[in-house]
């Protein structure tokens, strides 16, 4: 339950990051694109987004459950110890002062297809590291929690963002994205060593 829990906090927070959505809608205003064409754009980037972080999640899972038949000390130790030691970094990012998320550049075309292509691109080759070990974590309890955490990563994340986009699109002007990124660090940092704690005085 708590990896599940925890999985839905990381999801909602990386929906909120700016850096996801707010280069689509900058772009869409500067094209005087309709609140359509907007979230169709985020849609396909969130997509892009989403394949690659289920790729290294599913296979980090399936390796996590075909290694507690060999290993029983993972269950207990170590993968508990990985999800502590990623939420101190993050921590330690935080106060760092290193932003939590970053995509990709500015888009020199400006055509829709253009901007699909590159923002896809982009946020394909940057997966949502922060997850990462709350897949190896549930596929070492079992294969349906695995899917279940795939499942609530990719309905918050994708949902998120479209909505996000479309909230901003229609009069979200003012808001402090560094702070929300600062903010969504410390939050995962923490959210991911107090899953590390209770996994291994739960389990």
């Amino acid at each position: 339950m708590e990896i599940l829990t925890a999985a839905i906090i990381i999801s909602l927070l990386h929906a909120l990051i700016p850096n996801h959505w707010l280069p689509i809608l900058a772009i869409g205003k500067k094209n005087k694109w309709s609140i359509g064409e907007v979230r169709e754009v985020t849609f396909f980037t969130a997509l892009a987004h989403i394949s690659s972080t289920l790729l290294i999640g599913l296979g980090l899972g399936w390796a996590g459950n075909h290694l507690t038949e060999y290993v029983e000390e993972i269950t207990h130790g170590i993968a508990p110890l990985i999800l502590i030691v990623m939420g101190l970094i993050y921590i330690y990012r935080h106060y760092k002062h290193r932003h939590f998320h970053l995509h990709g550049g500015p888009i020199k075309n400006d055509s829709k297809k253009a901007v699909i292509i590159s923002l896809s691109m982009a946020m394909f080759l940057s997966p949502c590291m922060e997850i990462e070990a709350l897949f190896l974590m549930a596929g070492i309890q079992s294969i349906f929690l695995l899917l279940l955490v795939g499942m609530v990563y990719t309905i918050i994340t994708l949902v998120g963002m479209v909505i996000l986009v479309q909230i901003a699109y229609k009069g979200m002007r003012k808001f402090d994205s560094h702070k929300m990124e600062h903010n969504a660090g410390i939050i995962t940092g923490v959210t991911l060593v107090l899953t590390g704690i209770a996994s291994y005085f739960i389990h």
